[in-house]
């Protein structure tokens, strides 16, 4: 049966049929878009609603990026160690060095909680694209792009704040509500997640078990790395009640041929992304980010070999923006690919011709996307790189001047109606921003003033040395000093000196004289302008307008497609199969035994050196357990942490990575040499119980007596 034509195309859930021309396993989809159907017809895999619900409530999704899942009756959370490591990192500020050592509690009361991390469990999805439409079309037609944004955003807050008032109000706060745009526009679904803020960590590997092979291995295969973490999640100082819902270990997991689903929350793909859009990226914003993350992983190295202390804190920064550059380099290498390109421009040239043969007022309406997007993009070009160093990814950072930014806003938005301020001041908000603002955990003030040092370097580069907003920022000093004098100035550090200026309003914040307060003031003035204009001019005009190519996409094709990722829950299928390398067969898995050879091969330097818990457990170790393997799942960043699982709902793995040539998945789906790469659930059990003696641990994970 084909769904109805238009909006309602694209929600449809009886008929979903992949795109044409889509790879055998591709789509990233809603849970609630599921093609149950199809899957049953290509794989032979019933998956009905039980399942579906099971995985869904089952997956969790960490706050500060990164996917995660509950395996077992009592709280405990899987995920990886580069996603677990912030909070691994803040436990690792004293004597003690978690990522470099490890971690294992040997009880519960051992076990380490997290100072700020949330977790986020998705108990429903709501579709409200009827809703938001109406207030964008209530503005009139004569309305600008801008504002019908406005009466967009408006009306998102307001469900949000609508919905969190009626999960909440039996008391505390344990929900958050949040309308995520799909197609760009096209479609609105409010997402209700189920918040979990005391989380504690339980074990983590040494950071040369899970960085084996280091940056030279990263973004390939045959890997040999133990990306895994546990953490378990507390209500009331007892370990969550997670019977319902947690997807027990299949011990022998995963097997060369096996259907497997990726349950996570992949952070953004451009699948029906224009050519201009695709242009932009690849001329203007890659090119900017990918030097930026290079003199990024630059500082960061030279910073942690200044010693033994500043490589403690720093690493996992510099781990980030290694692994950013390498990724960013990999789209970008993707959108350079003449025949990529060349093959977005076809589908969406010919996508165009099929709109001009449709009656008015489609062939108009739809057919202005391509232009009016386009326009766009020329807009924002010379625009772009300014707005990234004041307010975007690489304007001055740190947790101090994040927070002193928070400070200087919060009185501002708080005077606007809960719609009309900044997304992040909304209500719907305010106690995860809350979180972040008052957490406890140690900060280092030479690797602050660094990262607030790299963002004035970076905005003399991007505006020049002459431009009043930089003259003011800087204060006549340099970027390297400036930066010095705020850190050593400011009483931000002092929890309760943030709590204090968030109490105090507009008048303390107006009244203090901290340096770190007065330095965001002075360029956050700027910092907002481009901001408004990054999203009344393109951010606009892409929510009325992209979502009219999606429809348009669907009406031609009488079929539904899955939106592009948005950090939103997602469940893909693929199958557990390796890949042709040249002449080179690449096997679908790694064994145990690899570490130690190629750890021999290379005389133990690094990369491959190991901790010394894997040397001095060789003797036990079974060298033919599967260690990593690989599958053709749709992944992007944001899956890491995501659980590998079977039709019976059984988990066999865990993705940490893809292979170089999955990065250009984020535009176009191919699985000819494309892989998921994962860590194998019997490596996993294997090394926690001969290297690492966690025998509570494995009777945990295994404790429904998982067959076979």
């Amino acid at each position: 049966m084909l769904c109805a034509r238009g909006y309602a195309l694209l929600l449809c859930v009886s008929a979903l049929t992949a795109a044409p021309g889509a790879g055998a396993d591709e789509g990233m989809w809603p849970y609630n878009m599921f093609p149950a159907d199809t899957v049953k017809a290509k794989y032979g895999v019933a998956v009905d609603q039980a399942l579906l619900d099971k995985m869904r409530l089952g997956s969790v999704r960490f706050n500060n990026g990164g996917s995660a899942s509950f395996v077992s009756p009592d709280g405990l959370v899987m995920t990886n160690q580069h996603v677990g490591r912030d909070c691994i990192q803040k436990l690792s500020m004293g004597e003690e060095n978690l990522l470099r050592d490890g971690f294992l509690a040997a009880a519960r009361g051992q076990e380490r909680r997290c100072p700020d991390l949330e977790l986020n469990q998705t108990v429903a999805i709501t579709d409200v694209t009827s809703r938001v439409k109406a207030a964008r079309d209530g503005v009139g037609p004569q309305a600008t792009d801008a504002q019908k944004n406005d009466a967009i955003k408006a009306e998102m807050a307001a469900i949000e704040k609508t919905c969190a008032q009626q999960k909440n109000q039996a008391g505390g706060d344990r929900f958050r509500c949040d309308v995520v745009t799909l197609y760009s526009g096209g479609a609105y679904h409010l997402y209700t997640y189920r918040k979990y803020t005391d989380v504690r960590l339980v074990w983590a590997p040494e950071n040369a078990a899970k960085h084996f092979g280091g940056e030279r291995d990263n973004f390939s295969f045959p890997r040999m790395s133990l990306d895994v973490t546990f953490f378990r999640v507390y209500e009331k100082e007892k370990p969550l009640d997670s019977r319902a819902f947690y997807l027990p270990f299949d011990k022998k997991g995963a097997r060369e041929g096996d259907v497997v689903f990726v349950s996570g929350h992949p952070g953004s793909t451009g699948r029906l992304t224009t050519p201009a859009e695709l242009e932009l990226l690849r001329d203007v914003i890659y090119p900017f980010y990918l030097e930026g993350f290079t003199t990024s992983q630059s500082r960061f190295a030279d910073f942690i070999a200044r010693g033994p202390r500043q490589r403690q804190v720093a690493l996992a920064d510099w781990l980030r923006a290694s692994n950013a550059k390498k990724a960013i380099a990999g789209y970008l290498q993707a959108l350079r690919d003449p025949s990529l390109m060349g093959q977005a421009r076809q589908k969406h040239e010919t996508l165009q011709q099929q709109v001009k043969a449709m009656p008015e007022p489609d062939q108009t309406r739809l057919g202005q996307a391509w232009p009016k997007i386009a326009e766009a993009t020329r807009a924002i070009r010379p625009q772009y790189t300014a707005y990234a160093v004041t307010e975007g990814r690489f304007s001055p950072q740190g947790q101090l001047a994040l927070v002193a930014r928070h400070l200087v806003r919060l009185p501002v938005e708080d005077k606007k109606p809960d719609g009309d301020r900044l997304r992040e001041y909304r209500d719907s908000n305010r106690k995860s921003l809350e979180l972040e603002l008052f957490s406890a955990a140690p900060l280092d003030p030479d690797l602050e003033a660094l990262k607030i040092q790299m963002g004035l370097e970076a905005m003399v580069q991007q505006l020049g040395p002459t431009d009043p907003t930089v003259r003011a920022a800087l204060a006549g000093q340099t970027p390297a000093a400036r930066a010095q004098a705020l850190v050593k100035g400011t009483k931000l550090f002092d929890v309760e000196a943030r709590r204090a200026l968030y109490q105090g309003g507009a008048a303390a914040v107006n009244a203090s004289r901290d340096p770190l307060i007065t330095f965001v003031k002075s360029y956050d003035g700027t910092a907002r302008k481009l901001r408004a204009a990054f999203e009344d001019e393109y951010e606009a005009a892409l929510r009325v307008y992209a979502g009219r190519v999606a429809e348009a996409w669907s009406a031609v094709h009488g079929q539904s497609t899955y939106p592009d990722a948005t950090f939103t829950l997602r469940l893909a299928v693929g199958v557990v199969k390796g890949y042709d390398e040249g002449n080179t067969h690449i096997d679908w898995r790694t064994q145990v035994g690899d570490i130690y050879r190629r750890h021999k091969r290379a005389q133990g330097k690094p990369p491959y050196e190991l901790p010394p818990s894997f040397v001095e457990a060789m003797p036990r170790v079974d060298f033919s357990v599967p260690y990593n393997f690989v599958s053709t799942n749709d992944i992007i960043g944001g899956n890491s942490g995501s659980p590998v699982i079977n039709p019976a709902g059984r988990v066999v793995g865990l993705i940490f990575d893809g292979n170089i040539h999955q990065l250009g998945n984020r535009f176009v789906y191919r699985s000819d040499q494309e892989r998921a790469v994962s860590v194998h659930v019997a490596g996993i059990l294997h090394m926690l119980e001969r290297v690492y003696r966690a025998d509570h641990l494995v009777t945990e994970l295994l404790s429904d007596d998982t067959p076979g």
